[in-house]
């Protein structure tokens, strides 16, 4: 199966999310914000990266804009998993290079889906 870096400064998400996929099978690493996602990016080899927009430190669109300079990272889908539904917010992720955008809260089938989609 996939290994998968979840970053988001909330807990409980990161909790949720862990199990949700853990239970399909995948691994999963957790990461507090975004300069710790990005920091794990560049030690970790990930299959597919889930990313919150709001947290400390650093931003999840900057974060996924510097993950996607690193050569390991430049073709990995990257899901945003946020509670922003603008459509602006949306467009700066895909241009800084999200693959996905899912909604908080999610339901856990719906997070499956997605992932079974892009990891194909």
């Amino acid at each position: 199966m996939a290994k998968i870096m979840n970053v988001d400064d909330s807990a409980s998400i990161r909790q949720m999310v862990a199990f949700t996929l853990k239970k399909e099978g995948h691994e999963v690493i957790s990461a507090e914000d975004g300069q710790i996602g990005l920091d794990t990016a560049k030690l970790e080899k990930v299959d597919m990266i889930l990313c919150d927009v709001n947290m400390p430190n650093m931003d999840g669109i900057t974060m996924v804009s510097e993950v996607r300079k690193l050569p390991n990272c430049k073709f990995i889908p990257i899901i945003m998993l946020t509670t922003e539904s603008q459509p602006e917010m949306k467009q700066k992720g895909k241009d800084a290079g999200a693959t996905g955008w899912i909604v908080k809260p999610f339901k856990p089938e719906q997070l499956i889906g997605v992932l079974n989609k892009v990891l194909r």
